[in-house]
C-alpha cells in the first residue's frame, strides 16, 4: 500500500509542508524511521528523534515549533495522537478490507449462510445453520460451532472457538484463542463426595462493538445467556463464568475472573488479576484496582475500590501507611509495656 502525503493530508484534516507528492508505505516509530516511512510526534520526550529520523514524513500538532533543522517532512494536524490513531484506523481497515473469498479447504455445513464480501480462511470450520453477516472475516483455523449467528463487520481470528448457538454482534473482533460458548463450572456434589455435571444449557450473547482478547473464555449460560453487552472490551486470559452480565462499555484487562451470576455494570474499569466473587451486583462506573478482590456487592456508582478484600482506595493506603509501621509500632508498645 502506498500512499502520497497529499492523500494522506486530505485524509487527515492536514497540512504538508513540502512535497505533496512524496509517497510512503509504512508506519515507523520516529526513532527508527526510514525512508517511504511516516511517524508521528506527540510526546516532547521524543523530540530529539525528529532531527535525526530518516522518515519520509513525520505527522506533528499544528502549534509544534522545532528548536533545530531536521530533513524529514512534516504533515500538521489539529492533534498529532488523535491524528496518527487516525491513520493506524485507516491501515487496518484496508488491511482488513483486503481478505475476502474463500481458501481451502475450509468446511460450511449444512444450511449455513454467509454475506456479501466475507472471508473464510484455509481450514476454517463453520457448522450447521449458522447465519453469519456481510464483510465478516473468518480466519483460518476459526471454529464457529452449529446455530451461531454473526453480524456484520465482525472478525473471528485465527485459533478462536465460538460454540454452539452463541450469538456476535455487528463490528466484533475475536482474537486467537478466545474460546465464547464452552460450558460453564457447573458441577453439584453428592453424598459420596463426588460431583455430577449440571448440563450447560444456555449460550453467550456479545452485542455491537463487543472485543475479546485472547486466550480469553466467556462460559455459556446454565439456563438464558451469558451477555457482554454494546462496547464492552475485554483483554487477553479473562475468564468470565456462567450467567455473568457485563455492562455497556465496561473493560476488563488481563487475568481478572468474574464468578458465576454477577452482573457487572456500564463503564466500569476492572484492572489486571481482580477478583469478583459470584450471585453479587457492580454499580455503573466502578473502578476495580489490579489484584483487587470483590466480595460483596458494590451499590453506589462511581466508587474506586483497591486491595484485598476490597475497600475504599482512600481508606486502604492510609492503612497500608500504617502496615508498612507495624513493625515499629509493635516496637513502641513493647517499649510502653516496659515502662509500665
Amino acid at each position: 500500500m502506498e500512499f502520497t502525503l497529499g492523500q494522506l493530508a486530505a485524509l487527515l484534516g492536514g497540512t504538508v509542508e513540502g512535497d505533496l507528492s512524496q509517497k510512503v508505505n509504512r508506519l515507523d516509530k520516529i526513532q527508527e524511521g526510514k525512508t517511504g516511512g511516516i511517524s508521528f510526534l506527540s510526546n516532547e520526550k521524543y523530540e530529539p528523534f525528529l532531527y535525526e529520523t530518516q522518515a519520509t514524513a513525520v505527522i506533528v500538532s499544528e502549534g509544534f515549533v522545532p528548536n533545530r533543522t531536521f530533513s524529514t517532512t512534516l504533515i500538521r494536524v489539529k492533534d498529532a495522537y488523535l491524528g496518527f490513531t487516525t491513520l493506524l484506523e485507516a491501515y487496518a481497515q484496508f488491511s482488513k478490507n483486503a481478505l475476502s473469498g474463500v481458501e481451502e479447504p475450509s468446511f460450511l455445513g449444512t444450511g449455513s449462510t454467509m454475506g456479501d464480501q466475507g472471508y473464510r480462511g484455509a481450514f476454517s470450520y463453520i457448522g450447521k445453520n449458522c447465519i453469519i453477516g456481510n464483510h465478516v472475516k473468518i480466519h483460518p483455523h476459526a471454529y464457529i460451532g452449529d446455530r451461531v449467528r454473526i453480524g456484520d463487520h465482525t472478525i473471528i481470528h485465527s485459533g478462536a472457538k465460538i460454540c454452539a448457538d452463541t450469538v456476535v454482534g455487528s463490528n466484533c473482533e475475536i482474537h486467537p484463542g478466545a474460546v465464547i460458548g464452552a460450558d460453564g463450572f457447573g458441577f453439584a456434589p453428592q453424598p459420596d463426595g463426588t460431583y455430577k455435571g449440571i448440563p450447560q444449557i444456555g449460550n453467550v450473547i456479545l452485542e455491537d462493538f463487543v472485543s475479546i482478547g485472547a486466550n480469553t473464555t466467556i462460559d455459556c449460560a446454565t439456563m438464558g445467556s451469558t451477555i457482554i453487552k454494546k462496547g464492552a472490551k475485554i483483554d487477553n486470559q479473562v475468564q468470565i463464568a456462567h450467567n455473568v452480565i457485563i455492562g455497556e462499555n465496561t473493560v476488563i484487562a488481563a487475568q481478572a475472573g468474574i464468578s458465576g451470576s454477577t452482573e457487572i455494570g456500564a463503564n466500569c474499569v476492572i484492572a489486571g488479576k481482580a477478583g469478583i466473587v459470584g450471585h453479587i451486583k457492580i454499580a455503573d462506573k466502578t473502578t476495580i484496582g489490579a489484584n483487587t478482590g470483590i466480595s460483596k456487592s458494590i451499590k453506589n456508582s462511581g466508587q474506586t475500590l483497591f486491595g484485598y478484600m476490597a475497600m475504599d482506595m482512600k481508606e486502604f493506603l492510609k492503612s497500608y501507611t500504617h502496615f508498612k509501621n507495624l513493625d515499629q509500632l509493635a516496637q513502641r508498645i513493647k517499649e510502653l509495656e516496659k515502662k509500665g
